[in-house]
């Protein structure tokens, strides 16, 4: 059964089952410097030039399952020694350059980055070179192209650069943990830290009789995961760790809908406040704009407030698509109500860990929240929550314009516009992940797909209503 879409997902998974199976067992201290040849195994084949390098990534891969470098405050670390299989990048002369005579990219570099040889073929100065791409944009052959590493690629706020060893680097000021160079690294180079062994002490005190309830507060977007089981498996697989309930973060979300077209009406402008890299590029990138954020929690933190308001006992534990919600856990605002946050990777890691089959298991009920709490997950989603919200509590008279951002992108351009006063729109959902959580980089899968499953997963919902959803909280 496939269970990843990558083998660098299957690669990051071993390591977090290997190294939760052994804390389970109290071993991991006493086992931590055989993991990685468990691993990588001695007569298996390897991606690196040979085994005992590939046995040093792997154990730099366990320091992350089990916390990363404390000292580093982001949730994203680079794994240095892995590192090195990708060119330098910038821009390249490619074979397409026909020697022409007229030399416009020479012409128009300012930084004498530009020369060439006896047939008239272009090369770059990569230590001139400041990656303007002018050359680019005036070379008639297209010749002059871009070869940015995946990373680069894929994280569309600059936050990461190469250091003086061609390593990749993440500035931490302009970093919002949402992972996107995770997944796209081709090497598993880059990683998210794991908190998996904080859930894990927590499942094993709760079962040792100590005096509170474990809660499982899980992201609506569980709906598109675990492709090889059914909804109700994964809900029974969670309860089998060791939770005592579970709770659908998508209930959050209903009452975060209801504050927020209420705090919207009255305010006339306002930003989302769900996705927390979405909020942490608003504070990094446009200050100016904080103070239109809304001021009510995530839907994590919503409902996982109001079960430790309800239950003193209670710890609670969110289990999501979102590497960004590592970080978010530990703001303060946030802290007092979530103990940890999980991806589903690691909440497959620990299913395996505890040689726990879903597909074997009866199916739980997971019935919390509304249509419109569960379509939270995808882009679109929060504005039609939104939307709703303010028609239940009787404010359909605010004239609702919402711009749904797909994408760090998307949000930059929109937050861009309303910077300079010519935003045509007096709400902004902000996602930083393409189609929104479903997209997360904690995902076991990605897709098209993933939109559909959502929506289905919605019209299942018993409570039609937000207000229906929200009303046995009262």
């Amino acid at each position: 059964m496939r269970k990843f879409d990558t083998k660098i997902q299957h690669l990051k998974y071993k390591v977090l089952r290997e190294v939760a199976r052994q804390a389970w067992n109290d071993t991991l201290y006493d086992n931590i410097l055989d993991i990685p040849k468990l691993i990588v195994p001695g007569k298996v084949p390897t991606m690196r030039c040979c085994v005992y390098k590939e046995r040093a990534i792997a154990a730099e891969r366990v320091k992350l399952a089990m916390g990363g470098n404390k000292e580093n405050p982001n949730v994203i670390e680079v794994i240095d020694i892995a590192c090195d299989e990708c060119p330098v990048g910038g821009y390249e002369v490619t074979n397409a350059c026909r020697g022409c005579l007229a030399h416009r990219c020479e012409d128009v570099c300012k930084f004498g980055a530009i020369s060439f040889d006896s047939d008239h073929v272009a090369h770059i100065d990569k230590s001139k070179c400041r990656e303007c791409g002018q050359c680019s944009k005036v070379c008639p052959y297209t010749a002059i192209v871009s070869r940015k590493r995946p990373c680069q690629n894929a994280c569309k706020i600059k936050a990461i650069s190469m250091n003086e060893n061609k390593a990749a680097t993440i500035d931490n000021d302009k970093c919002i943990s949402c992972g996107a160079c995770v997944y796209q690294c081709p090497f598993g180079a880059i990683m998210d830290k794991s908190f998996m062994l904080n859930a894990i002490d927590l499942l094993k005190k709760s079962s040792e009789g100590r005096n509170y309830k474990l809660y499982a507060v899980v992201a609506p977007s569980i709906s598109s995961q675990f492709t090889y089981a059914k909804l109700g498996q994964v809900i029974t697989g969670i309860k089998a760790l060791g939770f005592h309930t579970v709770v659908e973060a998508a209930l959050g979300a209903d009452m975060v809908a209801l504050s927020e077209a209420k705090e919207l009406a009255e305010k006339d402008f306002l930003t989302s406040s769900c996705c927390p890299a979405f909020v942490e590029y608003i504070h990094k990138s446009f200050p100016e704009l904080t103070p239109f954020v809304s001021h009510n929690l995530s839907p994590m933190a919503a409902i996982a407030k109001y079960i430790k308001e309800t239950d003193k006992n209670a710890k609670v534990i969110f289990i999501g698509p979102c590497t960004a919600k590592k970080a978010e856990v530990q703001k303060e605002s946030v802290k007092p109500y979530v103990d940890a946050a999980l991806t589903f990777e690691e909440l497959q890691a620990l299913f395996d860990s505890r040689d726990i089959d879903i597909t074997q298991l009866g199916e739980g009920v997971l019935d919390n929240a509304s249509y419109f709490g569960r379509i939270f997950a995808r882009c679109g989603g929060l504005s039609d929550a939104v939307a709703e919200a303010l028609t239940e509590q009787e404010l359909d008279d605010f004239p609702l314009k919402a711009v749904s951002c797909d994408g760090i992108e998307a949000c930059r351009a929109a937050l861009m516009k309303k910077s300079k006063n010519l935003l045509d729109a007096n709400f902004i959902e902000g996602m930083a992940c393409s189609g929104g959580c479903i997209g997360g980089a904690g995902c076991l899968t990605h897709g098209a797909k993933s939109k559909s499953d959502v929506d289905k997963y919605g019209s299942e919902a018993m409570e039609k209503t937000i207000s229906d959803a929200v009303s046995v909280l009262k």
